[in-house]
């Protein structure tokens, strides 16, 4: 089941739909009795790309997502932390994938996405000194899982590896909110995650009972203070934030159907 939502979310992706179409189109522009229909697709997958694409597009899917949970300001030394986030002892940081290769630091090892996350549950640390973080992920028999490499990066950016537990037993975020279940039941802790998957993430821990405060990181929809041309304009960063906006609101439609997230 796990592998046939990802090749079906997969082939929905704005991406492979739109380059599917147009192959899929071409084939059909060559036989005799369907070349109406090809130049159809091509057409529709040109459109798919070009409309996925362009920026403005991908900052409307996406904002609507990262928008619902504000991200945690900085405070100086001395300030006054918000209770709920002065009550959080654990810190967890939801992986975002890897790279396995020997040579790099896990710094370098981590998806740009990983590595935000990761940079922001190390910031959160500093504010709660005395809080541990979690970092989840598995890993491929015999390498290292993810959360050992997410534990590798927040040890390089500084924190006491005496703070660090990990667990590897959720190969996406409904089985990470069950192991993180029985790890910290219902102590409340700070949930970190990219900014696009947060509302996803926080109805699938609160399914499971856990009590999460949303700490978003990665922020990928963000308009400039002034005006740029090249924000009205193509690009693959349009494109990604498109994907990524459509992916979360399959994955939440998926998890609605089943029963794991409460309206």
């Amino acid at each position: 089941m796990f592998w046939l939502k990802k090749a079906i979310a997969f082939c929905l992706m704005p991406f492979t739909a739109g380059l599917g179409l147009i192959i899929f189109g071409v084939i059909l522009s060559y036989r005799k009795q369907w070349p109406r229909l090809g130049r159809t697709l091509i057409v529709a997958g040109v459109l798919i790309l070009g409309i996925s694409s362009h920026r403005q597009v991908g900052l409307l899917l996406l904002q609507p997502l990262e928008q619902q949970y504000p991200a945690i300001p900085e405070f100086s030394a001395g300030d006054t932390l918000p209770t709920t986030l002065a009550a959080c002892r654990y810190i967890v940081v939801l992986g975002g994938g890897h790279a396995d290769v020997a040579l790099l630091p896990a710094t370098s090892k981590l998806s740009p996405y990983a590595l935000a996350r990761v940079v922001e549950g190390v910031r959160l640390a500093r504010l709660l000194p005395e809080a541990k973080i979690i970092t989840t992920g598995p890993g491929y028999p015999g390498l290292q899982t993810h959360a050992e490499i997410l534990a590798q990066a927040a040890t390089s950016l500084g924190l006491d590896p005496s703070r660090l537990e990990q667990t590897d037993h959720g190969r996406d975020t409904e089985n990470e909110a069950l192991a993180l279940q029985k790890l910290i039941g219902d102590r409340p802790f700070a949930l970190v995650t990219s900014a696009w998957h947060m509302p996803r993430a926080i109805a699938l821990m609160r399914k499971a009972g856990l009590h999460p405060l949303a700490c978003p990181a990665d922020f990928h929809a963000k308009d400039n203070d002034r005006f740029t041309w090249s924000e009205w304009l193509w690009g693959l960063d349009g494109l990604e934030n498109s994907t990524w906006a459509i992916y979360e609101r399959l994955g939440y439609q998926w998890a609605r159907v089943r029963g794991r997230i409460d309206d």
